[in-house]
């Protein structure tokens, strides 16, 4: 059986699972933000990516600080897991102190080849009802990698500049730091190492640094908009990583408002994009 034809079992496979965000958890994502806790029943947008988080017990842990392959999603051999993007819809707002169902399908799992070497997309979607009524739908990508040691790393840093797109009406510029990464890491109870072993991203993986989450640079994205746009309901948000962002270099989030939303970018010190987005909202 080739691996195109393992990782094809695995396409349909569905998971239920219940989990409640509790209105201190969600004031703990408001504190990483820098915002006051809300004091609704209503959580922050994305705070649903603090729920349903892994239980594997430690010895179930690869090097990575992952779990190992298998289960829910295909194992796939490459060692390399990264959070490529997604697309959102909010129904409703998502309730602290109230349960959450949510159903998982894994819609597709198809190999490619990249600059870097063989790379396998798995695209899983979920649904998430409170009470019977849908709250949100997410369509996730996840980019499976080969190994790449810090040679290939620095050929990566050193490509051409690209254009860089028009800076946006409304900015912010901050500087991710180890803490930040922590805080986040513990929100979400992720143990990926590439996010607080330095030594192990820089050698093992071929990262210059530590590696900022994907989530957490969406989440920042999303939040510079709800910062100008407070009053804004958000229906929808899609957006898509684009290369690593690293901790101690600025990060300059940047959004221009549209008729239905917005169009955002995240840009690293070198005005390179990171993430670009789109928010839709009435």
């Amino acid at each position: 059986m080739t691996a195109t034809d393992t990782y094809a079992a695995w396409k349909g496979r569905r998971e239920e699972a219940e989990d409640t965000l509790s209105a201190d958890t969600a004031s703990r994502l408001a504190a990483t933000l820098d915002h006051a806790p809300a004091g609704t029943g209503a959580a922050p947008l994305l705070a649903h990516w603090l729920c349903f988080l892994p239980r594997a017990p430690h010895s179930d842990l690869g090097p990575d600080g992952h779990p190992r392959r298998g289960g829910f999603l295909p194992p796939v051999r490459l060692p390399r897991r990264m959070w490529a993007g997604g697309d959102l819809r909010f129904p409703r707002a998502l309730r602290t102190g109230v349960p959450v169902r949510r159903t998982s399908v894994v819609a597709d799992v198809r190999e490619s080849e990249g600059r870097s070497g063989p790379l396998v997309f798995v695209t899983v979607d979920h649904e998430l009802r409170q009470e019977g009524a849908l709250v949100l739908t997410e369509r996730q990508d996840i980019v499976y990698r080969a190994a790449a040691g810090p040679a290939g790393s620095v050929a990566a840093q050193e490509r051409p500049p690209e254009e860089a797109p028009a800076p946006g009406i409304w900015q912010r510029s901050l500087v991710p730091d180890p803490v930040l990464l922590f805080r986040y890491s513990a929100l979400t109870f992720n143990a990926h190492r590439i996010h607080y072993d330095r030594p192990y991203a820089r050698q093992e993986e071929g990262y210059p640094g530590l590696v900022v989450h994907g989530p957490l640079t969406a989440t920042l994205l999303l939040d510079l908009y709800v910062r100008q746009r407070p009053g804004a309901r958000v229906t929808g948000f899609r957006f898509r990583g684009v290369r690593p962002a690293f901790d101690g270099r600025e990060l300059t989030l940047h959004a221009t408002p549209t008729g239905a939303g917005a169009v955002l970018y995240a840009a690293d010190d070198r005005g390179r994009t990171v993430m670009s987005a789109e928010v839709d909202a009435v």
